[in-house]
Protein backbone atom coordinates (compact mmCIF):
# COMPACT_ATOMS: atom_id res chain seq x y z
CA UNK A 1 0.00 0.00 0.00
CA UNK A 2 1.35 3.41 -0.93
CA UNK A 3 2.25 5.98 1.69
CA UNK A 4 -0.54 8.25 0.43
CA UNK A 5 -3.15 5.54 0.96
CA UNK A 6 -1.82 4.50 4.35
CA UNK A 7 -1.74 8.10 5.57
CA UNK A 8 -5.34 8.66 4.46
CA UNK A 9 -6.43 5.39 6.03
CA UNK A 10 -4.80 6.42 9.31
CA UNK A 11 -6.50 9.83 9.29
CA UNK A 12 -9.93 8.43 8.44
CA UNK A 13 -9.50 5.67 11.03
CA UNK A 14 -8.63 8.25 13.69
CA UNK A 15 -11.70 10.31 12.81
CA UNK A 16 -13.89 7.18 13.01
CA UNK A 17 -12.33 6.27 16.38
CA UNK A 18 -13.07 9.71 17.80
CA UNK A 19 -16.67 9.42 16.59
CA UNK A 20 -17.02 5.98 18.23
CA UNK A 21 -15.51 7.20 21.50
CA UNK A 22 -18.47 9.52 22.01
CA UNK A 23 -20.73 6.49 22.43
CA UNK A 24 -18.38 4.58 24.74
CA UNK A 25 -16.74 7.14 27.05
CA UNK A 26 -18.36 8.81 30.08
CA UNK A 27 -19.70 12.34 29.59
CA UNK A 28 -16.73 13.82 31.46
CA UNK A 29 -14.24 12.45 28.96
CA UNK A 30 -16.32 13.29 25.88
CA UNK A 31 -16.54 16.86 27.16
CA UNK A 32 -12.76 16.91 27.52
CA UNK A 33 -12.27 15.41 24.06
CA UNK A 34 -14.47 18.09 22.46
CA UNK A 35 -12.26 20.77 23.99
CA UNK A 36 -9.08 18.87 23.06
CA UNK A 37 -10.12 18.46 19.43
CA UNK A 38 -10.70 22.20 19.07
CA UNK A 39 -7.34 22.99 20.67
CA UNK A 40 -5.66 20.30 18.53
CA UNK A 41 -6.60 22.37 15.47
CA UNK A 42 -4.71 25.25 17.10
CA UNK A 43 -1.73 22.92 17.51
CA UNK A 44 -2.03 21.79 13.87
CA UNK A 45 -1.76 25.39 12.75
CA UNK A 46 1.33 25.82 14.89
CA UNK A 47 2.79 22.54 13.61
CA UNK A 48 2.44 23.69 10.01
CA UNK A 49 4.71 26.65 10.78
CA UNK A 50 7.10 25.10 13.30
CA UNK A 51 7.10 21.39 12.50
CA UNK A 52 7.12 21.67 8.71
CA UNK A 53 8.56 25.12 7.94
CA UNK A 54 10.98 25.36 10.86
CA UNK A 55 9.80 28.77 12.09
CA UNK A 56 9.62 29.01 15.89
CA UNK A 57 6.86 31.43 16.84
CA UNK A 58 5.92 32.62 20.31
CA UNK A 59 2.98 34.67 19.11
CA UNK A 60 0.31 32.22 18.04
CA UNK A 61 -2.03 33.29 20.82
CA UNK A 62 -2.52 36.43 18.69
CA UNK A 63 -3.97 34.38 15.82
CA UNK A 64 -6.09 32.22 18.15
CA UNK A 65 -7.52 35.31 19.87
CA UNK A 66 -8.05 37.09 16.53
CA UNK A 67 -10.36 34.28 15.47
CA UNK A 68 -11.99 34.17 18.90
CA UNK A 69 -12.70 37.90 19.06
CA UNK A 70 -13.57 38.13 15.38
CA UNK A 71 -16.42 35.71 15.99
CA UNK A 72 -17.16 36.78 19.56
CA UNK A 73 -17.48 40.51 18.88
CA UNK A 74 -19.50 39.89 15.72
CA UNK A 75 -22.00 37.90 17.80
CA UNK A 76 -21.77 39.89 21.03
CA UNK A 77 -21.90 43.42 19.57
CA UNK A 78 -23.12 42.88 16.02
CA UNK A 79 -25.76 40.22 16.77
CA UNK A 80 -24.38 38.13 13.90
CA UNK A 81 -25.42 34.52 13.46
CA UNK A 82 -22.76 31.78 13.86
CA UNK A 83 -21.96 31.23 10.16
CA UNK A 84 -21.07 34.85 9.21
CA UNK A 85 -19.49 35.34 12.64
CA UNK A 86 -17.22 32.33 12.09
CA UNK A 87 -16.28 33.78 8.69
CA UNK A 88 -15.49 37.08 10.44
CA UNK A 89 -13.18 35.18 12.79
CA UNK A 90 -11.36 33.58 9.85
CA UNK A 91 -11.01 36.93 8.08
CA UNK A 92 -9.66 38.55 11.26
CA UNK A 93 -7.07 35.77 11.62
CA UNK A 94 -6.20 36.03 7.92
CA UNK A 95 -5.56 39.78 8.11
CA UNK A 96 -3.63 39.62 11.38
CA UNK A 97 -1.44 36.71 10.26
CA UNK A 98 -0.78 38.39 6.91
CA UNK A 99 0.38 41.61 8.57
CA UNK A 100 2.42 39.83 11.24
CA UNK A 101 3.98 37.49 8.68
CA UNK A 102 4.89 40.31 6.31
CA UNK A 103 6.67 42.22 9.08
CA UNK A 104 8.09 39.37 11.19
CA UNK A 105 9.62 37.54 8.22
CA UNK A 106 12.00 40.44 7.77
CA UNK A 107 13.84 38.76 10.65
CA UNK A 108 15.14 35.22 11.15
CA UNK A 109 15.96 32.82 13.96
CA UNK A 110 15.71 34.14 17.51
CA UNK A 111 14.75 37.59 16.23
CA UNK A 112 11.67 36.08 14.52
CA UNK A 113 10.69 34.39 17.76
CA UNK A 114 11.02 37.64 19.73
CA UNK A 115 9.14 39.70 17.15
CA UNK A 116 6.20 37.28 17.12
CA UNK A 117 6.15 37.39 20.93
CA UNK A 118 6.07 41.20 20.83
CA UNK A 119 3.16 41.17 18.37
CA UNK A 120 1.24 38.76 20.58
CA UNK A 121 1.83 40.93 23.64
CA UNK A 122 0.70 43.98 21.68
CA UNK A 123 -2.48 42.09 20.75
CA UNK A 124 -3.11 41.22 24.40
CA UNK A 125 -2.64 44.85 25.48
CA UNK A 126 -4.96 45.98 22.68
CA UNK A 127 -7.69 43.70 24.00
CA UNK A 128 -7.23 45.20 27.47
CA UNK A 129 -7.16 48.77 26.11
CA UNK A 130 -10.50 48.32 24.37
CA UNK A 131 -12.00 46.74 27.47
CA UNK A 132 -15.28 48.61 27.00
CA UNK A 133 -15.88 46.33 23.99
CA UNK A 134 -13.87 43.20 24.85
CA UNK A 135 -14.49 43.23 28.64
CA UNK A 136 -10.73 42.67 29.11
CA UNK A 137 -9.65 39.87 31.45
CA UNK A 138 -13.25 39.33 32.52
CA UNK A 139 -14.28 38.50 28.98
CA UNK A 140 -17.84 37.99 27.84
CA UNK A 141 -20.26 35.12 27.42
CA UNK A 142 -21.95 34.29 24.12
CA UNK A 143 -25.51 33.48 25.05
CA UNK A 144 -26.82 29.97 24.50
CA UNK A 145 -29.67 31.26 22.33
CA UNK A 146 -27.14 32.75 19.89
CA UNK A 147 -25.16 29.52 19.48
CA UNK A 148 -27.50 27.83 17.02
CA UNK A 149 -26.41 26.92 13.49
CA UNK A 150 -29.05 25.77 10.98
CA UNK A 151 -31.34 24.99 13.89
CA UNK A 152 -28.67 22.92 15.68
CA UNK A 153 -27.97 23.99 19.26
CA UNK A 154 -24.17 23.99 19.53
CA UNK A 155 -24.33 24.34 23.31
CA UNK A 156 -25.75 20.81 23.53
CA UNK A 157 -23.07 18.31 24.55
CA UNK A 158 -23.70 15.94 21.64
CA UNK A 159 -23.87 18.65 19.00
CA UNK A 160 -20.80 20.36 20.44
CA UNK A 161 -18.78 17.14 20.31
CA UNK A 162 -19.60 16.40 16.70
CA UNK A 163 -19.12 20.02 15.64
CA UNK A 164 -15.64 19.85 17.21
CA UNK A 165 -15.05 16.54 15.42
CA UNK A 166 -16.09 18.01 12.06
CA UNK A 167 -13.68 20.91 12.55
CA UNK A 168 -10.89 18.58 13.62
CA UNK A 169 -11.53 16.18 10.72
CA UNK A 170 -11.50 19.02 8.18
CA UNK A 171 -8.27 20.45 9.63
CA UNK A 172 -6.60 17.03 9.73
CA UNK A 173 -7.50 16.15 6.14
CA UNK A 174 -6.55 19.59 4.83
CA UNK A 175 -3.19 19.70 6.63
CA UNK A 176 -2.53 16.11 5.57
CA UNK A 177 -3.11 17.09 1.94
CA UNK A 178 -0.96 20.22 2.30
CA UNK A 179 2.08 18.48 3.77
CA UNK A 180 1.97 15.75 1.12
CA UNK A 181 1.70 18.26 -1.71
CA UNK A 182 4.57 19.85 -3.58
CA UNK A 183 4.05 22.98 -1.49
CA UNK A 184 4.36 21.00 1.73
CA UNK A 185 7.51 19.26 0.55
CA UNK A 186 8.98 22.64 -0.31
CA UNK A 187 8.26 23.84 3.23
CA UNK A 188 10.19 20.84 4.55
CA UNK A 189 13.05 21.71 2.19
CA UNK A 190 13.08 25.24 3.62
CA UNK A 191 13.12 23.82 7.14
CA UNK A 192 16.04 21.54 6.36
CA UNK A 193 18.16 23.97 4.34
CA UNK A 194 16.77 27.39 3.48
CA UNK A 195 19.85 28.46 1.52
CA UNK A 196 19.71 25.38 -0.71
CA UNK A 197 15.99 25.96 -1.33
CA UNK A 198 16.80 29.51 -2.40
CA UNK A 199 19.56 28.28 -4.72
CA UNK A 200 17.07 25.88 -6.34
CA UNK A 201 15.00 28.88 -7.35
CA UNK A 202 12.19 28.84 -4.78
CA UNK A 203 10.80 32.16 -3.56
CA UNK A 204 11.44 31.31 0.08
CA UNK A 205 10.02 34.54 1.56
CA UNK A 206 6.73 34.14 -0.32
CA UNK A 207 6.41 30.50 0.68
CA UNK A 208 7.13 31.28 4.33
CA UNK A 209 4.54 34.06 4.27
CA UNK A 210 1.96 31.63 2.87
CA UNK A 211 2.88 29.20 5.65
CA UNK A 212 2.40 31.91 8.30
CA UNK A 213 -1.00 32.85 6.87
CA UNK A 214 -2.19 29.22 6.63
CA UNK A 215 -0.96 28.61 10.16
CA UNK A 216 -2.70 31.75 11.39
CA UNK A 217 -6.01 30.92 9.71
CA UNK A 218 -6.02 27.40 11.20
CA UNK A 219 -5.26 28.85 14.63
CA UNK A 220 -7.97 31.47 14.13
CA UNK A 221 -10.48 28.79 13.15
CA UNK A 222 -9.69 27.04 16.43
CA UNK A 223 -10.19 30.27 18.40
CA UNK A 224 -13.48 31.05 16.65
CA UNK A 225 -14.74 27.50 17.22
CA UNK A 226 -13.72 27.62 20.88
CA UNK A 227 -15.73 30.81 21.46
CA UNK A 228 -18.74 29.43 19.57
CA UNK A 229 -18.81 25.96 21.10
CA UNK A 230 -17.95 26.91 24.68
CA UNK A 231 -19.61 30.31 24.72
CA UNK A 232 -16.81 32.46 26.07
CA UNK A 233 -14.15 34.89 24.84
CA UNK A 234 -11.57 36.44 27.17
CA UNK A 235 -8.17 38.10 27.16
CA UNK A 236 -6.65 35.07 28.93
CA UNK A 237 -6.52 33.33 25.57
CA UNK A 238 -4.28 36.09 24.20
CA UNK A 239 -1.59 35.73 26.89
CA UNK A 240 1.89 34.27 26.37
CA UNK A 241 0.68 31.08 28.04
CA UNK A 242 -1.51 30.33 25.02
CA UNK A 243 1.46 30.82 22.73
CA UNK A 244 3.48 28.30 24.73
CA UNK A 245 0.74 25.65 24.85
CA UNK A 246 0.71 24.77 21.12
CA UNK A 247 4.52 24.59 21.16
CA UNK A 248 4.36 22.06 24.02
CA UNK A 249 1.60 20.05 22.35
CA UNK A 250 3.54 19.84 19.10
CA UNK A 251 6.84 18.95 20.81
CA UNK A 252 5.17 16.28 22.95
CA UNK A 253 3.16 14.77 20.12
CA UNK A 254 5.85 15.04 17.47
CA UNK A 255 6.77 18.05 15.35
CA UNK A 256 6.34 17.44 11.65
CA UNK A 257 3.72 14.68 12.11
CA UNK A 258 0.07 15.08 11.20
CA UNK A 259 -1.45 13.37 14.24
CA UNK A 260 1.20 14.50 16.73
CA UNK A 261 -0.66 17.72 17.70
CA UNK A 262 -3.72 15.73 18.83
CA UNK A 263 -1.65 13.19 20.76
CA UNK A 264 0.35 15.96 22.42
CA UNK A 265 -2.80 17.89 23.38
CA UNK A 266 -4.41 14.75 24.87
CA UNK A 267 -1.25 13.86 26.79
CA UNK A 268 -0.79 17.36 28.20
CA UNK A 269 -4.47 17.82 29.09
CA UNK A 270 -4.79 14.57 31.01
CA UNK A 271 -1.35 14.87 32.58
CA UNK A 272 -2.41 18.16 34.17
CA UNK A 273 -5.88 16.80 34.96
CA UNK A 274 -4.67 13.72 36.84
CA UNK A 275 -1.65 15.38 38.47
CA UNK A 276 -3.86 18.18 39.86
CA UNK A 277 -6.04 15.52 41.47
CA UNK A 278 -3.05 14.06 43.32
CA UNK A 279 -1.35 17.14 44.75
CA UNK A 280 -1.41 20.94 44.85
CA UNK A 281 2.15 20.80 43.52
CA UNK A 282 0.88 19.23 40.31
CA UNK A 283 3.01 21.49 38.12
CA UNK A 284 6.10 19.85 39.62
CA UNK A 285 4.84 16.41 38.55
CA UNK A 286 3.94 17.77 35.14
CA UNK A 287 7.40 19.30 34.78
CA UNK A 288 9.15 16.05 35.73
CA UNK A 289 7.01 14.07 33.29
CA UNK A 290 7.69 16.53 30.47
CA UNK A 291 11.45 16.52 31.11
CA UNK A 292 11.47 12.70 31.15
CA UNK A 293 9.53 12.55 27.89
CA UNK A 294 11.87 15.08 26.31
CA UNK A 295 14.93 13.07 27.38
CA UNK A 296 13.71 9.63 26.32
CA UNK A 297 11.48 10.57 23.37
CA UNK A 298 13.12 13.68 21.98
CA UNK A 299 11.11 13.51 18.74
CA UNK A 300 7.81 13.41 20.60
CA UNK A 301 5.47 10.46 21.02
CA UNK A 302 4.44 10.02 17.37
CA UNK A 303 7.85 11.12 16.08
CA UNK A 304 9.60 8.49 18.19
CA UNK A 305 7.18 5.76 17.09
CA UNK A 306 7.84 6.75 13.47
CA UNK A 307 11.62 6.81 13.93
CA UNK A 308 11.82 3.44 15.72
CA UNK A 309 8.98 1.26 14.50
CA UNK A 310 6.47 2.62 11.95
CA UNK A 311 8.43 4.66 9.45
CA UNK A 312 5.51 5.38 7.14
CA UNK A 313 3.61 7.45 9.74
CA UNK A 314 2.77 10.82 8.20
Amino acid sequence: MRLFSRANALHLGLIALLAALFFTLPAYHTGNLARIMVLAVFAMGYNLLFGYTGLLSLGHALFFSAGMYGLGLAMHLGAATPAPAFLAGLIAALIVSGVVGFLALRTTGVAFMIVTLMFAQAGYLTILYFGSYTRGDEGFVIQQAQRSLLGIDLSDDTNRYFAALILFAAALLVTGAIVRSGFGRTLVAIRENEQRATMLGYDVQRLKLIAVVLSGVLSGASGAAYALLFGYAGATFATVQYSIFPLLWVLLGGAGTTIGPLIGAIFMFYLIDYASGLTNAYLLLVGVALVALTLFASQGIVGTIRARWIRWLP
